[in-house]
C-alpha cells in the first residue's frame, strides 16, 4: 500500500472519524474535507478543497481501500466509508494505531496511546508496542521504528504506507527549535484535546445538518 499525503490524509479521517463518530459514519464529502482540515490531532494542518479530497476518494477506491455509499433510505448524498480492516485484515487497535500515524506522522508509543484512547483502549504501552511490531512484521510493513530525536527518552514509530515519508533515525534527527516546538506542544496537550473535541462536535453538527436536510429532500419539503 502505497499513498500519497494526500491519500494518507483521507483515509486517516474515514479510519479516525468510523471509530470515535459511528453515528455520523459513513461520511459525506463535506464532513470527510472538514475531518481533514481539522486544526487539532493533524500534523501538517492543510486545507483541502472538494476537489483534493475527491481525488483523493477515487485514488483509494482504485486501490480498493474506499468504497462510495450510494444514497438510499432518504439519503440524498453519496457517502464514503474505509475498507482498510478488509482489504489488510487489521482490527481496531491496529487501524486505529495506523490512523494517527497516516494523521500526525513519526510518534512515540507514548503519544500513540494517548492520542488513539478515544477510538481504541491500550491497557499498557506494551500492548501498543505490540501491535506496532504485527504492523512492521507483515509482508508488506505498515510500520517502522525510526529510532530516538536528540533529547527524547522513546524511540518514534512512523508508516511505510505514504509515499516520500520513508525515514530513518539519521533523517529524524531535530533541530533545537524543533525540540523548542516539540515541547510547547506537549505543554499545551490540554488546549489542543480541547479543541479536537470542539472540532468532533462541530462534525457532528455538520453531520445532524446534513441528515435534516436530507429529510426534509425525502419529504419534498
Amino acid at each position: 500500500m502505497q499513498l500519497s499525503p494526500e491519500c494518507a490524509r483521507v483515509l486517516g479521517a474515514l479510519v479516525e472519524k468510523a471509530l470515535t463518530t459511528p453515528q455520523q459514519y459513513p461520511l459525506t464529502l463535506n464532513a470527510l474535507q472538514a475531518a481533514c482540515n481539522q486544526t487539532s490531532n493533524r500534523e501538517p494542518v492543510v486545507s483541502y478543497d472538494e476537489t483534493t479530497v475527491q481525488t483523493a476518494l477515487d485514488e483509494l477506491k482504485d486501490q480498493k481501500l474506499v468504497r462510495f455509499v450510494l444514497p438510499s433510505h432518504g439519503r440524498s448524498v453519496v457517502r464514503y466509508r474505509h475498507v482498510l480492516h478488509e482489504a489488510l485484515g487489521l482490527d481496531d487497535k491496529q487501524s486505529a494505531i495506523l490512523a494517527m500515524l497516516l494523521l500526525r506522522g513519526p510518534q512515540t508509543i507514548g503519544e500513540l496511546r494517548t492520542r488513539t484512547e478515544r477510538m481504541a483502549q491500550f491497557d499498557s504501552l506494551d500492548e501498543v508496542d505490540h501491535e506496532l511490531e504485527l504492523l512492521a512484521s507483515l509482508d508488506e510493513p505498515l510500520a517502522a521504528n525510526v529510532g530516538r530525536r536528540p533529547g527524547q527518552k522513546e524511540e518514534r514509530w512512523t508508516t511505510l504506507a505514504v509515499v516520500g515519508t520513508a525515514s530513518t533515525p539519521e533523517t529524524e534527527m531535530a533541530t533545537p527549535a524543533t525540540d523548542v516546538a516539540a515541547a510547547e506542544r506537549t505543554a499545551t496537550t490540554g488546549s489542543v484535546d480541547l479543541r479536537a473535541e470542539v472540532d468532533e462536535l462541530r462534525a457532528e453538527v455538520a453531520g445532524l445538518r446534513e441528515e435534516i436536510q436530507e429529510l426534509r429532500d425525502s419529504l419534498g419539503g
